[in-house]
């Protein structure tokens, strides 16, 4: 796309916003938003100025995508965006409506930094040459047949150090979208926070994916925080850059309806639901890759293990990812499946998410572990499989690299007391998933596997 037509783009979807933004709030309850903004579907663009003026809201929107439209519009009478949200309940006009929420990196409950090994603070590479989870899904075999060449992975994150040595040649333009520029640098301290966070994700998708290219796209800011229409317009950005691949390691305990009708339009091109288009995507389309989150066994009010959200969706075209051992047990802060729940199976695969050894801003190298590590190992996946069969769907994408995976059968409550659930599903294999072998036969024992 012409670079000077995207930055108007970019303008409308998010450069309006910025001026009004406030920063986001929590409630008592626990849900994080952006202020004063409200996200409102339509069935028709020509009822925008009175529901506005019905429900105290300035009618000129921030920003606007999809059709019927979807509006992020700015709260001028005084209430919340949920009393706004109360208000118009079975108001005909509106498709959907919801607050402009937070999204949040996961690793706050799960581990941060580990500065137990040496390498994580001293900066030797040899610790990321020989990750144990390279063994685990065969990557050293899978590469013999694909590196992922020709194919793009976003990254929407906290940023990349652009100038890191594991990303020398591996690089397109990216884009800010917290500062609203060209350059999306990570910004904050080491060991602070959420900084690094974005460039140990990108480290692991180069390490398994080495041929494929990096979209370094900023969407959460130093603390790890961003939100929803952000990430759309994100997104859209990633679209029109010819990404194959989207991975996003973080997410939210509330549904976002927007990432919702945008992930099903990456897809197919039209929500499954209520038939919403993104005509800003054109026709493009990507996997989505999303982290399951870090929620362990917590429960809610109704008993249920916590979902994180969009992972949680189910949609076609994207692959919920939880995070695994190297001995191929659901680790003890992974969110994960509840079978005792309806709608409770959503997670599609584990991936390896535990002391994972990757970039970390300043050319060096650090262990962090959480499912925010497992969803990269995923995407790397799949753009050694997308390499290999370029004209797969997103969903046919999503479906082999699911699909091929080994099986993984245990109950969880030996280990994890307060966990008790059976777990049934897949840990993604990278040979498997390139050759399309259905079903995956055993690997051998870790110990017997050659090193990458």
């Amino acid at each position: 796309m012409n670079k000077i037509l995207w930055k108007v783009i970019i303008f409308v979807l998010v450069a309006i916003g910025s001026s009004v933004e406030s920063k986001a709030q929590t409630t008592g309850a626990g849900e994080c938003f952006v202020p004063n903004q409200i996200i409102v579907g339509l069935s028709s663009a020509a009822t925008l100025p009175a529901v506005a003026g019905q429900y105290g809201l300035n009618s000129t929107p921030v920003g606007q995508v999809g059709t019927p439209p979807i509006y992020l519009l700015q709260i001028t009478g005084g209430q919340t965006p949920q009393q706004i949200t109360a208000a118009t309940a079975g108001d005909a006009r509106i498709t959907f409506i919801e607050p402009n929420r937070c999204m949040i990196y996961p690793e706050t409950l799960g581990q941060s930094w580990s500065i137990g090994q040496s390498w994580s603070i001293g900066g030797s590479v040899r610790g990321y040459q020989r990750n144990w989870f390279a063994r685990s899904v065969r990557l050293a075999a899978a590469q013999e047949v694909s590196k992922g060449a020709g194919v793009k992975i976003a990254v929407l994150d906290t940023g990349i150090d652009l100038t890191h040595p594991a990303f020398a040649g591996k690089l397109l333009p990216g884009y800010d979208f917290v500062d609203n520029d060209d350059d999306p640098s990570e910004v904050g301290t080491l060991r602070q926070g959420a900084y690094g966070h974005g460039t140990h994700v990108a480290g692991i998708i180069t390490m398994v994916a080495p041929d494929a290219k990096i979209i370094p796209i900023r969407v959460l800011d130093s603390n790890g925080v961003g939100e929803s229409w952000r990430v759309t317009a994100a997104m859209i950005y990633a679209a029109n850059q010819g990404a194959n691949v989207v991975n996003l390691s973080f997410g939210y305990r509330e549904k976002s309806g927007l990432l919702k009708r945008l992930i099903d339009s990456a897809d197919d091109g039209v929500d499954g639901d209520d038939g919403t288009t993104m005509p800003q995507i054109g026709e493009n389309r990507f996997l989505v890759v999303a982290a399951a989150g870090n929620s362990g066994g917590t429960i809610d009010a109704l008993r249920h293990l916590i979902k994180i959200y969009p992972a949680a969706e189910r949609l076609d075209g994207m692959l919920s990812v939880a995070a695994s051992t190297r001995y191929d047990k659901l680790t003890a802060f992974s969110s994960f499946s509840d079978p005792q729940a309806s709608g409770g199976e959503w997670v599609d695969l584990l991936a390896p998410g535990e002391n994972i050894v990757s970039a970390i801003p300043g050319g060096r190298y650090g262990v962090w572990s959480g499912t925010s590590m497992a969803a990269p190992v995923v995407s790397g996946v799949a753009a050694l499989v997308k390499a290999r069969s370029p004209n797969l769907t997103p969903d046919q994408l999503a479906e082999q690299v699911k699909e091929t995976g080994i099986d993984v059968r245990y109950n969880d409550s030996a280990r994890i007391p307060n966990r008790i659930l059976e777990i049934k599903t897949q840990r993604v294999d990278a040979v498997c998933a390139v050759m399309n072998i259905n079903p995956c036969p055993l690997p051998l024992p870790l110990p017997m596997l050659p090193m990458p």
